[in-house]
């Protein structure tokens, strides 16, 4: 049995945070879909994209979504403990 995903975001959702899981082209045997975590930049003409930590955009298709979802924002990072 397959689990079935939701996709619980929309474009309302811009400038959020999110998680994001899409169908991708892949040879049998292969994984058929990606994850992308970040912030949703824009969604305009069924095309989500989303701005990732390393500061590089993925563009979705729309038709593509699996499941989507908002996610809280990233922890805060710790600095180095003093020696």
């Amino acid at each position: 049995m397959r689990a079935r995903g939701v996709v619980r975001i929309t474009p309302a959702d811009v400038g959020q945070r999110v998680s994001v899981r899409a169908r991708i082209p892949a040879e049998p045997g292969e994984p058929s879909t990606t994850d992308t975590l970040g912030q949703l930049m824009s969604w305009d003409d069924g095309v989500l994209v989303i701005e990732r930590r390393d500061g590089t955009l993925r563009s979705v298709n729309e038709d593509d979504l699996v499941a989507a979802r908002r996610v809280p924002p990233p922890p805060e990072r710790r600095g180095r403990a003093a020696r």
